[in-house]
C-alpha cells in the first residue's frame, strides 16, 4: 500500500515501546532510529525492539537523513522544542497528545510547519480508529434520536508518577487524560461551544488531579466530562437521546458501542476490529498523508488540534494553573509573546526544565494509552 517508511522514535519511555512494537508489526514502515539523552536508553530500547540506529541527542536524530518520520514520545513541556526541532530540519513529525502545553505553542508550531511545508499532527490516537466512523454512523442513523447529551470519564491511578505531578513538565489530569474526554465531545457533539464551566481538585505541586467539565452547546446539548489521575474510572461514553442510549466501552480505545432503547434494552452491539495496539491507524494516516503530500492528517486537522489547546488553556485558566515555562514567556518582550501567527518571533518560549539528564525527562505511561 505504501512505500517503505523509516520512522525515528524521540523518547525511549512506554509508550514509545508500544509504539516500536506496533510498528514492527505493520507493513511499508520500519522501526530505524530511536534517540534519547542518554546513550545507555537509546541502546537499550534499540535492543529491545531491533532498531537499527541510536542517538543519544535529539540533534544528531534529525540529522539522520534516512528518516522519514517522527514520533516524539517526551513530556508534554518538550513537545513544542522537540517538534520545532524536527520542522527546522526537514522531519515530518507524529506528535504525541497533547500536542503542546497550551495553544500559543501549538499556533507557533503549525505555522512554521506550514511554512517550512513540513507534515506535522497530533498523536491523539482515537483519532484516527475505525471505531469512529461506527460510533459516528450508528448515532447518525437516529437510533437512539435526537442527541441530547454525553458524558464521559477517563481516570487512572496514576498520580505519583513524577510526570504528572510536575508543573514544568506541564503535568496534570487534564492535558494527559482529559484530553480524551475533549476530543470525544468534540467528534461526537462538534464545535459550536456556548460556555464551559468546570472545577478540579490539586495535586500538592499545584496542577489538578482530577476535574469535572461541562459543554453547552449552541444547539442544546450538553457534555459533562471528568478525569482523575488519582481514581480509577469505568472508562465510558454514554450519549443520550430522545428515543434511547449509548454506550462507549473504554473512551480511551474504543472496544465498542451498546445501543439501548426507551426500555432500557439492548438492541444492538457493534465490537471493535482486531487491531496490534491501536497506534498503527495513526502511523498509517501520517504514511497517506505523506504519499499525497499532505500537510496535516484529515483525522486531526490542525484547526481541531489549535481548538482544543485553546479550550484547555481556558480551563487552567479557571483553575488559575500555570506552568513555570508560561511565566517566563509571559515575561519576555512584547515581540516576542505577543504574535501567535509569527512562528520564528517566539522560538526560545518553551523553557526546559532543569535536570535534563533525568529520567522524568522522558517518562511516558503506557497505561494511559495501553491497548487491551
Amino acid at each position: 500500500m505504501f512505500e517503505k517508511y523509516n520512522i525515528g522514535i524521540m523518547g525511549t519511555g512506554n509508550i514509545a515501546g508500544i509504539m516500536a512494537d506496533t510498528i514492527k508489526k505493520m507493513k511499508g514502515v520500519k522501526l530505524y532510529a530511536v534517540a534519547s539523552r542518554t546513550r545507555v536508553k537509546a541502546d537499550a530500547f534499540a535492543a529491545k525492539y531491533g532498531c537499527k540506529k541510536t542517538y543519544d541527542s535529539y540533534e544528531d536524530l534529525v540529522s539522520d537523513k534516512k528518516i522519514d518520520l517522527i514520533y516524539i514520545a517526551t513530556p508534554h513541556s518538550e513537545h513544542y522544542e522537540n517538534a520545532r526541532l524536527c520542522i527546522l530540519n526537514g522531519k515530518p513529525v507524529l506528535c504525541e497528545k497533547a500536542f503542546t502545553a497550551n495553544a500559543q505553542q501549538a499556533q507557533e508550531l503549525i505555522s512554521l510547519a506550514r511554512e517550512k511545508e513540513v507534515f506535522i499532527t497530533e498523536a491523539m490516537w482515537i483519532r484516527y480508529m475505525p471505531m469512529v466512523t461506527t460510533i459516528q454512523e450508528v448515532l447518525g442513523s437516529g437510533i437512539i434520536g435526537e442527541l441530547k447529551t454525553l458524558t464521559a470519564n477517563l481516570g487512572y491511578v496514576v498520580g505519583d508518577k513524577p510526570r504528572l505531578k510536575e508543573p514544568s513538565l506541564a503535568g496534570g489530569a487534564l492535558l494527559d487524560v482529559g484530553v480524551y474526554p475533549l476530543n470525544l465531545a468534540a467528534m461526537l457533539f462538534g464545535t459550536g461551544i456556548e460556555g464551559i464551566d468546570s472545577s478540579c481538585t490539586y495535586t500538592e505541586t499545584g496542577v489538578d488531579e482530577q476535574n469535572s467539565i461541562t459543554i453547552r452547546y449552541t444547539d442544546g446539548k450538553v457534555a459533562v466530562l471528568n478525569s482523575s489521575i488519582v481514581s480509577l474510572s469505568d472508562r465510558k461514553g454514554v450519549i443520550y437521546g430522545t428515543k434511547g442510549f449509548a454506550v462507549i466501552d473504554n473512551i480511551n480505545n474504543f472496544e465498542a458501542i451498546r445501543v439501548y432503547d426507551d426500555s432500557y434494552k439492548q438492541v444492538a452491539a457493534y465490537m471493535r476490529p482486531k487491531q496490534i495496539s491501536g497506534y498503527e491507524y495513526e502511523v498509517e494516516a501520517c504514511l497517506k498523508a505523506l504519499d499525497n503530500k499532505e500537510l496535516e492528517c484529515v483525522q486531526m486537522p490542525h484547526s481541531e488540534t489549535i481548538r482544543i489547546m485553546r479550550i484547555m488553556d481556558e480551563l487552567r485558566k479557571q483553575w488559575g494553573i500555570r506552568y513555570p515555562f508560561e511565566e517566563d514567556a509571559a515575561e519576555q518582550p512584547e515581540s516576542q509573546s505577543e504574535n501567535v501567527e509569527q512562528p520564528e518571533s517566539q522560538s526560545e518560549t518553551a523553557e526546559q526544565p532543569a535536570g535534563g539528564e533525568s529520567p522524568v525527562q522522558e517518562e511516558q505511561d503506557a497505561e494511559l494509552q495501553s491497548p487491551e
